[in-house]
């Protein structure tokens, strides 16, 4: 599971006639040649503004390209956010990862500011965001409540089944148990009618 990019995005508004402008971008393509490095940036910065140009005003959508995703949320205030992901990626923390990236960012910046931006704001948080959520199990408490819970069912399943082959033992125990009380019972009534045939003095 990996994020490779994170981005935020004011797409083209018909009304004001203003162009699409990222406003601010992160990616981490440390998985891929120091060659192909820049080529995948450009590809990621490229895909996510496609992807926000698509995307309508409350709309959370996932596209597939290849083996990759990009998930997008794009609010009332013509802010979009893309997060783009490996196939493995849990969709439900990406599009999360997406609304958070747009409140943390409209707590900066106004909507005055991101109607009027003209080039790329850096904004520190989408690089702890790409470093956070590269295990989503970590970043999502649902993910990490989902995987304890996980882990809880198979030692239940494991003592289920101990107790399930505890409670064939037992099964065994008891079936031995009459039928060795039966056999007493027979080894008595047969004593008995044994000593009764003969007297000891």
């Amino acid at each position: 599971m990996k994020a490779y990019h994170l981005a935020l995005v004011r797409p083209a508004d018909s009304v004001t006639q203003r162009a699409t402008q990222v406003l601010s971008s992160e990616s981490d393509v440390s998985s891929f040649s120091f060659f192909q490095r820049g080529s995948v940036e450009e590809f990621l910065e490229f895909f996510s503004v496609t992807v926000a140009e698509r995307t309508q005003v409350g709309q959370r959508q996932a596209v597939e390209e290849n083996e990759n995703f990009a998930y997008a949320y794009r609010s009332s205030n013509n802010l979009c956010a893309v997060v783009i992901t490996d196939r493995e990626y849990p969709g439900r923390v990406a599009l999360g990862l997406a609304a958070k990236m747009i409140d943390e960012y409209t707590k900066v910046h106004d909507d005055r500011f991101i109607e009027s931006a003209t080039g790329k704001t850096g904004f520190v948080v989408l690089k702890e965001f790409i470093g956070k959520y590269q295990d989503p199990k970590q970043a999502d408490s649902i993910m990490r409540v989902q995987q304890e819970l996980d882990e809880t069912k198979v030692v239940l399943h494991k003592t289920i089944e101990s107790l399930l082959e505890r409670g064939e033992k037992l099964d065994a125990l008891v079936d031995r148990s009459n039928q060795l009380s039966s056999q007493s019972k027979m080894f008595y009534k047969t004593a008995k009618k044994t000593n009764s045939c003969c007297i000891v003095m």
